[in-house]
């Protein structure tokens, strides 16, 4: 069973093209798939039917499994099966008939404009690194951008002239401007600062030996600033990209807009962010409608 994965994942790897945690998750639920029909006695995918398919999708419910995760398991196998009926392997996609379980969307976790703004403030630019940690901090919240991507940067991808950044995602690449603030925080750093980490090297942001930044790297950067600011919440950078957003659509800009800045493929996941605004919408009315406590 096992070698279908593998030349499954291989597939794609090499012509979906598809990314590197996308590739991960798909092998881990594949190969967890098989395993699970191997100590059963099937050792063949020729032999597996609907039914055996959906009872390992109860039983993995069974164990505990989120619906989330359920739902990612689902996705993993349903396109690993339509690929083995592409390549002839299968002569009939049984996976079919397996349906994923509903999930709520939850509103994602974010920082106030105020706790933002006492975040960015941390860095007190007296010495390189913290000019560089405040060139970070403020283009990430800027842009809105994943934290790889902010890591992937290049010096080329930085267009301070025009007002914008060229983001990179896996094959794709998005034009995002950003504000002045931001604007002015990057050109202090590599006017000012970028020498003392890398000479003659191509990305934007390396850690201290000249090396590419990391995105454990930078995750603690943000970790010392917020414990430095006593903001009493578990910040990430994916926080950072999530509060991006809702402050966006919470001042009334186009989810559309707002959609092609993040990069998301579909718009359905940008609307989790209306949930934000809708939240805070009805806690003023609460605060503020004379019959609302009635």
């Amino acid at each position: 069973m096992k070698k279908y994965v593998e030349a499954y994942i291989d597939y794609i790897q090499s012509v979906k093209h598809a990314s590197y945690n996308t590739i991960a998750s798909y092998r881990r639920d594949l190969i967890k798939m098989c395993s699970y029909f191997e100590q059963k006695g099937y050792n063949d995918l020729l032999t597996l039917n609907g039914t055996d398919l959906s009872t390992y999708i109860m039983d993995i419910k069974q164990a505990g499994m989120s619906s989330a995760t359920i739902s990612r398991n689902i996705a993993s196998i349903r396109s690993f099966f339509l690929y083995l009926l592409k390549q002839g392997i299968i002569k009939e996609d049984y996976s079919e008939q397996l349906k994923p379980p509903k999930v709520e969307k939850k509103v994602p976790e974010t920082l106030s404009i105020p706790e933002m703004n006492l975040l960015l403030e941390q860095p007190s630019k007296n010495t390189p690194k913290e000019i560089r940690d405040k060139a970070m901090l403020e283009l990430l919240y800027a842009t809105g951008m994943r934290v790889s991507e902010l890591v992937s940067l290049k010096i080329d991808d930085v267009k301070l002239n025009l007002g914008y950044i060229i983001c990179r995602d896996d094959y794709k690449e998005r034009v995002i401007p950003i504000d002045n603030v931001a604007k002015n925080a990057l050109e202090i750093y590599i006017n000012s600062a970028r020498d003392m980490f890398c000479v003659n090297c191509d990305y934007l942001f390396t850690n201290i030996k000249g090396q590419p930044m990391t995105r454990q790297g930078f995750w603690k950067i943000i970790k010392h600033y917020a414990s430095k600011a006593g903001i009493d919440k578990d910040i990430t950078p994916h926080m950072i990209r999530h509060s991006f957003a809702t402050h966006l659509v919470s001042n009334g800009a186009d989810l559309k807009a707002v959609q092609e800045m993040l990069g998301h493929s579909d718009i359905s996941t940008t609307q989790i962010y209306l949930k934000n605004k809708h939240s805070r919408i009805k806690e003023e009315y609460v605060k503020a409608h004379p019959r609302a406590k009635v």
